[in-house]
């Protein structure tokens, strides 16, 4: 194996966490993809039947990857880890849970609303052979350039319940407002069409079914990255982005989830 000599440890701080995150975000496409797959098949079952090249290729990457990074941890200060107790909810905390969902998509539409414009010719040329010409016409893009949509009110109220792995609005790449999207700080390719998954999600689900989804899923695995409307919204990003990307309707791979139960 050849050793790997570090070229910019002198370049900027905001260059290399602008890159830390794009490769965070490709991992947690992974981290996704990988994660559908424990769900429907059984290790063993893995073994038989897959692709043995593919999986050896699959785990020597995940094993150089994890190396990478824990060769990184191990140089951070380090915190004594805290037990993790994990709350055990009401029912009407859940049905809680999902109006504050629900009626917080709402109201930032409602504040978004008036900033946001249109999108561009060539973004919705770009666009329209995965979403429909109805949707790409109603969609409506802010980009805050820095600034940050504040945590919602009631984080606070849902951490007292024990709630502690809320996702980090705040560093978030985009967030889907119904048909408003908006960027933390500036529109990507990526988070658009992760957004636009979202919209979608909410078009053919409405919104109740998506805030209740979401609100199970989350209690569920307990990241939001792994919640299934999440791992869709990444997986479809990443098929997007592939040098040679496939051609899908979003509204049918969303359709096909809520039929075989997916979500």
């Amino acid at each position: 194996m050849s050793s790997h000599n570090p070229v910019n440890d002198g370049g900027s701080p905001v260059q290399l966490n602008v890159e830390l995150r794009d490769a965070h975000l490709e991992l947690l496409s992974a981290h996704c993809a990988t994660y559908q797959l424990r769900l429907r098949y059984s290790t063993e079952h893995l073994a038989r039947s897959g692709q043995p090249d593919i999986l050896r290729k699959s785990a020597d990457a995940a094993s150089a990857l994890h190396e990478f990074y824990s060769t990184i941890v191990n140089k951070m200060p380090q915190a004594a880890p805290a037990a993790e107790v994990l709350p055990h909810p009401t029912q009407e905390q859940i049905a809680q849970g999902v109006e504050w969902v629900a009626s917080c998509l709402r109201a930032q539409r409602e504040q978004y609303r008036p900033l946001a414009g249109p999108l561009s010719r060539q973004q919705v040329e770009m666009l329209s052979a995965y979403f429909s010409a109805a949707l790409l016409d109603r969609i409506r893009i802010a980009e805050l350039h820095g600034a940050r949509v504040p945590v919602p009110d009631f984080y606070a109220k849902a951490r007292a319940m024990g709630f502690d792995k809320l996702p980090q609005i705040s560093h978030m790449e985009s967030l889907s407002f119904l048909d408003v999207i908006v960027f933390n700080e500036t529109l990507s390719e990526r988070g658009l069409f992760h957004a636009l998954v979202h919209s979608v999600q909410i078009e053919v689900l409405g919104l109740e079914r998506y805030a209740e989804l979401w609100v199970h899923g989350f209690l569920k695995t307990r990241t939001h990255f792994t919640v299934p409307l999440e791992v869709q919204a990444f997986s479809l990003a990443s098929k997007f982005l592939r040098p040679v990307p496939e051609r899908f309707s979003v509204e049918d791979q969303v359709r096909e989830w809520v039929a075989a139960g997916r979500y």
